[in-house]
C-alpha cells in the first residue's frame, strides 16, 4: 500500500505563500477599517474571490464540478464562517495582531471537542487532555483576569474561533461528497450575498474608493492564496509537518505589529500560542496513530 505524500520541502515552500497570504489579509483588513464596514469588506472581498474562482473554473474546464449538491451544508458552513470572519475583522483593529492570531489558532481544539457530537468521532483521553491544554493556552493569551479584563476585542476574537471551528466541522462533512471547487464557489457567492444584504440594511452600501480599492483586491486575492497554499501544503506533507510551519504566522505577525503598528512584543502571547500549538499537534498525532491502527486491522 502506498503511503501518503511526504514532501516536506515542497510543503514548506507552499506554506510561505500561506503565511504571506494570511498576513496580507490582516494588513489589508486594518487598512480598510476607516473606509468600509466589516460587512462591506466581506461583500467586496467575496466578489473578488468569486471572480477568481469562476475564471479558474472556466480556464481549467472544471466548471461542471460546481453543483447544487449538499446546498444545505454549504449554507450552514458559510453562515458560521461569515459570522466568524466578521468577528475576526471586527477584532482586528481592537487587539494586537499576535493576540488575534494566537486565539484564532485555538479553533482546532474546539473542533476536537465538538467532533464526537457533530461527526460521531470518539472522544479519546488524548483529545480531552489536548482540549484542556489548549484551554490553558487560550487563558494565557487572553488573560481575562488581568488588568484589562475581557475587552470587546478579546470577546470577538474568542467568538471568531468558535465560528471557524463550526466552519471546519461543516467542511469535513462537505469534503466527503463535494469537490473543493464547488465549496469555494458557494463560499464566495453566499458570503458575497450575505455581505451585501446586511451592509444594505441601512439603505447604503459604500463602494471602495480609490484609496480602498487596492486593499479590497489584496484581501480578496490574499485570502484565496492563503487557503489554497495551506491546502496544497497539507496534500504534500503530513499535518504534523505543516502545522508547526503554520505556527510561524504568530511570531511573524507579532513582528509586523511591532514594526508597523507599534504593538508591544508580548512574550505571554507567544508562550500561550506555543501551548495551543502543542495541544493541536497532540491531537493530530493521536488521530494519525488511530488511522494507522485502523488501516492495519
Amino acid at each position: 500500500m502506498t503511503g501518503a505524500p511526504n514532501r516536506p520541502v515542497a510543503a514548506a515552500f507552499w506554506m510561505i505563500g500561506s503565511i504571506a497570504g494570511f498576513s496580507a489579509v490582516a494588513i489589508a483588513g486594518r487598512a480598510l477599517r476607516h473606509h468600509l464596514t466589516t460587512f462591506e469588506v466581506m461583500a467586496w472581498r467575496s466578489l473578488v474571490g468569486l471572480a477568481v474562482v469562476c475564471l479558474v473554473a472556466l480556464a481549467t474546464g472544471q466548471a461542471r464540478q460546481i453543483s447544487l449538491r449538499r446546498l444545505d451544508l454549504q449554507f450552514g458552513r458559510n453562515l458560521v464562517h461569515f459570522a466568524g470572519q466578521n468577528l475576526w475583522l471586527f477584532a482586528l483593529p481592537l487587539i494586537p495582531l499576535a493576540q488575534l492570531f494566537a486565539l484564532e489558532f485555538s479553533y482546532p481544539i474546539l473542533v476536537a471537542i465538538a467532533a464526537p457530537l457533530v461527526l460521531g468521532e470518539r472522544m479519546t483521553p488524548v483529545r480531552a487532555m489536548s482540549a484542556a491544554l489548549g484551554f490553558l493556552g487560550v487563558m494565557i493569551v487572553a488573560r481575562p483576569f488581568g488588568t484589562g479584563g475581557l475587552s470587546i476585542g478579546l470577546l470577538a476574537a474568542l467568538a471568531c474561533a468558535v465560528g471557524f471551528a463550526g466552519a471546519a466541522l461543516f467542511t469535513k462533512r462537505l469534503t466527503r461528497t463535494v469537490p473543493i471547487l464547488s465549496i469555494l464557489y458557494w463560499l464566495t457567492f453566499m458570503q458575497m450575498v450575505m455581505g451585501f444584504a446586511i451592509a444594505a440594511f441601512d439603505g447604503r452600501v459604500h463602494a471602495p474608493g480609490a484609496a480602498a480599492l487596492p486593499w479590497v483586491v489584496t484581501i480578496g486575492l490574499a485570502g484565496l492564496v492563503g487557503h489554497y497554499s495551506l491546502t496544497k501544503a497539507l496534500s504534500l506533507a503530513p499535518a504534523t509537518v505543516v502545522v508547526p510551519i503554520d505556527f510561524l504566522r504568530l511570531p511573524i505577525i507579532a513582528l509586523i505589529g511591532w514594526a508597523y503598528y507599534a504593538e508591544p512584543f508580548d512574550p505571554w502571547v507567544i508562550a500561550g500560542g506555543a501551548i495551543i500549538l502543542g495541544a493541536n499537534l497532540s491531537n493530530i498525532r493521536s488521530d494519525a496513530r488511530e488511522r494507522q491502527i485502523s488501516a492495519i486491522t
